[in-house]
């Protein structure tokens, strides 16, 4: 069970998210920026919920000390700014999501879990659904009783699109992502190579490649989509 460390320095709302976190995640709590540097070097947190007006130190300060160190574990504000401004200084700093208050108890673990599910991802390079893994090592999608090569391009498009699950993207934002601006192709390569890894992907149930008419294309986790 992952670990997850609150820090606001009001004691209500720390003990109220800490109780919406509890039986889903092991939770840990700091009353400032501070006191939250001092458990995330003993170790073994692997995201941060933090406020961002705070004593001592404040949540822009923590997260900076956190990048600056070389911390990448998930960092999420949840803090009663909403101001663009704040939301810019908080994403230029590093931090990987941003809620303001009041919250959505449901939202929240949404969001962590999101977060916990994209770093593993981007720790191991692997996404395993199911008896399946997509294995960005071997551009190759592979069970007990499959094992399915892609061309890399074709590869990175599945695999952007397995990473956000539901997510859509569309061709202009699959063609900046996986050629940047270093192809000449138009948005149509995208989908040919859409056509392409489904025909690869013939005999796979565990997921698919969906087409949103007039928006682009989306992953759906079959178990997740019968929920």
């Amino acid at each position: 069970m992952a670990t997850v460390l609150i820090v606001d320095d009001e004691r209500n709302m720390r003990l109220l998210t800490a109780a919406r976190l509890d039986g889903q995640y092991n939770v840990v709590t700091a009353s400032d920026g501070k006191e939250a540097m001092e458990i995330i070097h003993k170790g073994n947190i692997d995201l941060v919920v933090a406020d961002i007006m705070m004593p001592v130190m404040d949540g822009y300060e923590l997260l900076q000390k956190l990048r600056s160190e070389g911390y990448r574990m998930p960092f999420l504000f949840l803090t009663a700014k909403e101001a663009l401004g704040d939301k810019e200084r908080g994403f230029s700093l590093g931090t990987d999501d941003y809620m303001t208050k009041p919250f959505s108890s449901d939202e929240l673990l949404w969001r962590i879990k999101a977060l916990l599910r994209r770093a593993n991802i981007a720790e191991s390079r692997k996404i395993q659904i199911g008896k399946i893994t997509v294995d960005s090592e071997k551009y190759a999608v592979y069970s007990d009783t499959e094992y399915i090569e892609f061309p890399k391009k074709e590869f990175d498009i599945l695999f952007k699109l397995l990473s956000y699950p539901g997510q859509i993207f569309s061709k202009e934002q699959l063609m900046e992502s996986i050629w940047s601006n270093d192809s000449t192709s138009g948005e149509d390569t995208v989908k040919t190579h859409i056509s392409r890894i489904r025909g690869r992907l013939g005999n796979i149930s565990e997921f698919s490649i969906i087409t949103v008419k007039g928006l682009g294309y989306k992953a759906v986790i079959e178990d997740e989509a019968s929920k």
